[in-house]
Formats: structure tokens, C-alpha cells, sequence
């Protein structure tokens, strides 16, 4: 009798080791990303990133420093990125989605007059294994994308706008006055553009906005810039202030919940938190970079605690298991460990009912 009563317990502890084994095979439930890695260093923080096992990394931008009009050289390039062998380890072991940036695209903060972005945008899509079939490598607007993972109530819904193809070209504040107002207080070389231009283009802003609308329980706005920060004179939302009230507007509009942002460029990492008018406090988790580093960390009212101006790698955690699913985000160091963190109910990032 003690004999079957020993099978029985073990019979059912199997089945129920099996379905926790299931469980986590489906579930999609842990996101990193990061953006600025130079193919001519070493990028250590790939071992960190190798131990998470997560289910998905996002490449932000800035992926590999192009910076050529010599479509040859932009290959070399990408190809010395390919042959790190972190790098070899991540894509065995991880899928990768990628967008680009300046760098990748083939300039420093090059936009729409990049005379090399067809062909630049045909060796980034061949390199990051994009289908032959996909409308990235034909479209006239911009290579963005976005992805559907998981389903139903644990759904994650990854949006990744395209902010180099159609970007008018940047108002410079001259010489003198980056010397003398910007530069010693850690802002940039340009001032906004006017109201009527955008980065996107109105064809990506059609397919943005009914990307938003989709059924999803998170999702991801996956920008190479910056979108939550105030203007400082670089490259960011705020430069098109337009878009970035367009964006904002929109979520709050159609009162679309469970949006977490996640940006890379700037070279510093940090936790940015806006207080939109109606809703839930939007969250952007800013990664930056995987080698490189910037000190001089612009201001940003917005910010969450501290910056960091070590190489850094961004996560989003999702507890599916809780009754109100929990979500982790933040930043982790060279070694794996949380610099920076917060935690949420899925319901805090939901519009209320109003009565």
C-alpha cells in the first residue's frame, strides 16, 4: 500500500513539475534591451545578458557606429558586431528584433537627406535576418515594424517606430551659443523645430496609431530616442514637439492602457515617469549604452532617481502569475545587478472608469 501511496506522490508531483515546465516554456515574461554597442570594443555585458535566459532582446539602435557612405565598410562593420562571440551567444540562445539609429543608418544624427539609406537599410535588414518577403525592405516610409508575442490576457504587443527615414533635418542653435548657453550645461547643439514638421511622416503616424489600437495587455513603444525627456538641445522627441503632443494626446484620446516606453542614444541610463493629464503616469526605461558612456548627463525633470553613466542593459519583467500580473522594469550593470528599478500592477497602467 505504501508502495503505490509513494507512486501516486510522485506521479502527481511529475505531472505537476511538467506543467510548471509548460507554463514557462509558453509564457513571455521577460523583455531586455539595449542600444550603442561599437563593433571595435569588447562588449562584456553580453555575458550578463547571456545567464538571463530571457524571451526576447531588443536591439535599440545605434547597434553597430556606421558612420560611412561606403555601403562596403558598413558591411565590415556589421560583420565585426557578428563575430564578438557574446554577440554569437545572444542570437544562439535569444531572439532579437533590432531597430536603427543615427549610427546604424549611416550618419551622426542623420535623417531623411542620408543620401545611402536604401542601401544602408537593405545590409541592416540582411544582417538582423529579415525576411525577403517583409515590407521593411520595400516600404517608402521607413523600415518600422512591430510584434505580437504571447496571447490573449498575457499578451505583449512590441511597437518599434522608425525616427531616421523621414526626420526633416535638425535647427542648429550655431556656434556661439552651443559654446556659450549649451555645451557647459550639458545640452546639445540644436533648438526644436517647428510644429508643422515630423519625424515619423504622416504614413508611419497612420500605421502608429492603429498599432496602438490593437488588442494588447502591454505594449512596448520601442523608440531609438528619447520620448518622455524635455527638450535639451539633443536628439529626441521633444525636438519635434508635434509628435511627441501627438503621441501623448493619442494614448490619452482613445484611453489605451498597459504603454511602457523604452529608448536608447543618449550613452547615460535613467527611469523617466510623466504624469499625462487623465491617465496613469507614463514610464520610460532609457538603456544606453552597451559600451559606450557619456558623463555629462543632460538635465531632465522627469527623471526617477539617478542616472547612470555606466554601460547598462534594460529589462522589463512580467509576473503573469499574479492575479494583477506585476511588471519589473529597470536597468542592470556589466554584472547582471539592478541599478535601477520599479515595480507596477498591471491595473496601474489601465485609464479608470469614470463615473
Amino acid at each position: 500500500m505504501m508502495n503505490i501511496k509513494r507512486f501516486l506522490h510522485f506521479f502527481i508531483f511529475a505531472i505537476s513539475c511538467f506543467s510548471s515546465c509548460l507554463y514557462a516554456a509558453s509564457s513571455f515574461d521577460k523583455i531586455l534591451f539595449g542600444s550603442c554597442s561599437h563593433q571595435d570594443k569588447a562588449i562584456p555585458i553580453f555575458d550578463a545578458i547571456n545567464q538571463e535566459q530571457a524571451d526576447l532582446f531588443i536591439f535599440l539602435g545605434d547597434n553597430i557606429y556606421g558612420d560611412t557612405e561606403n555601403m562596403n565598410e558598413l558591411k565590415a562593420k556589421y560583420q565585426k558586431l557578428a563575430r564578438k562571440p557574446g554577440f554569437q551567444a545572444l542570437r544562439k540562445r535569444t531572439p532579437v528584433i533590432a531597430m536603427w539609429d543615427d549610427h546604424d543608418y549611416g550618419e551622426n544624427d542623420a535623417g531623411e537627406e542620408y543620401p545611402l539609406k536604401e542601401e544602408s537599410r537593405q545590409i541592416m535588414l540582411d544582417f538582423w535576418q529579415e525576411p525577403k518577403e517583409s515590407q521593411r525592405r520595400t516600404r517608402d516610409s521607413g523600415i518600422y515594424t512591430s510584434y505580437l508575442f504571447g496571447e490573449g490576457e498575457q499578451s505583449v504587443q512590441v511597437i518599434m517606430p522608425d525616427l531616421r527615414w523621414n526626420r526633416p533635418q535638425l535647427n542648429s542653435v550655431g556656434t556661439l551659443s552651443y559654446w556659450v548657453g549649451s555645451l557647459f550645461n550639458n545640452k546639445g547643439p540644436y533648438r526644436p523645430v517647428d510644429d508643422t514638421k515630423s519625424m515619423l511622416g504622416e504614413q508611419q503616424w497612420q500605421w502608429l496609431e492603429q498599432e496602438l489600437l490593437k488588442p494588447a495587455k502591454v505594449k512596448i513603444i520601442s523608440s531609438s530616442l528619447q520620448l518622455i525627456p524635455d527638450f535639451t538641445g539633443w536628439e529626441s522627441w521633444a525636438n519635434f514637439p508635434a509628435d511627441r503632443k501627438r503621441l501623448f494626446d493619442f494614448i490619452e484620446t482613445h484611453q489605451i492602457g498597459g504603454v511602457i516606453m523604452i529608448s536608447g542614444d543618449t550613452h547615460w541610463g535613467e527611469l523617466s515617469k510623466y504624469q499625462t493629464k487623465l491617465g496613469y503616469p507614463l514610464w520610460e526605461v532609457t538603456s544606453s549604452g552597451l559600451t559606450q558612456k557619456w558623463k555629462d548627463v543632460s538635465p531632465n525633470k522627469h527623471r526617477v532617481g539617478e542616472s547612470t553613466s555606466q554601460v547598462n542593459y534594460g529589462f522589463i519583467e512580467i509576473d503573469w502569475q499574479k492575479s494583477d500580473p506585476v511588471i519589473h522594469l529597470g536597468l542592470k550593470d556589466i554584472k547582471g545587478y539592478v541599478t535601477h528599478s520599479q515595480s507596477m500592477p498591471l491595473s496601474s497602467l489601465q485609464y479608470k472608469e469614470r463615473l
